[in-house]
């Protein structure tokens, strides 16, 4: 079965990020067609990146390294919860993020990202780094306003349009992880 990691890019005290992610992932788990699971990014204290080896050349050396490498790499596609800081995603998601290379490799990749204007430019940005990591970004997005889907910027009532937007989003991740898979996988070797 194909499987989606919800990825919590925040790690900011009293982030808005935890509720969103845990929207998508409680939204996601109505479904069938995919293992969805919730993978906060902070839990794996990621300090700023500290590998004195290229991540694209697979040689990790800490710890905290290899146990992102080995949840990242079991999924097969990614649904990225981001917050727009400054124009841009949050720096402990960019860092968790350059941490590795092939893990991410062939794989696809969604986006839910909240902020004043919706967080769309976070996933400008992040669209670009997706490229280079050769993860395909799916087109459907979910854009939170913090002035309307947010009640005094912080207890998150999404508007009930989202979760249409949302399976959207999930139907075109789940193609893509398929296909995808095929990539990764050679024909006749076990999935």
């Amino acid at each position: 079965m194909i499987r989606i990691a919800i990825i919590l890019g925040s790690t900011r005290p009293g982030r808005n990020g935890e509720a969103v992610a845990r929207w998508v992932h409680g939204i996601a788990g109505k479904r069938t067609d995919a293992q969805y699971e919730l993978v906060d990014i902070k839990d794996f204290n990621l300090p700023l990146l500290d590998e004195a080896v290229p991540p694209s050349q697979g040689k990790y050396s800490q710890p905290h390294t290899k146990a992102w490498a080995a949840k990242i790499d079991s999924f097969d596609g990614f649904v990225f919860v981001t917050p727009e800081y400054n124009h841009g995603t949050s720096a402990a998601l960019k860092n968790a993020i350059d941490f590795l290379y092939k893990e991410w490799n062939n794989k696809a990749a969604g986006f839910v990202s909240y902020g004043s204007a919706g967080g769309c430019r976070a996933v400008e940005s992040l669209r670009l780094v997706m490229g280079e990591l050769m993860v395909a970004d799916v087109r459907a997005q979910v854009m939170l306003s913090l002035f309307t889907d947010f009640e005094n910027f912080s207890t998150f009532k999404p508007a009930a349009m989202h979760e249409r937007a949302l399976n959207t989003l999930l139907d075109q991740l789940l193609a893509w992880s398929r296909a995808l898979r095929t990539v990764r996988v050679p024909q006749g070797a076990p999935a």
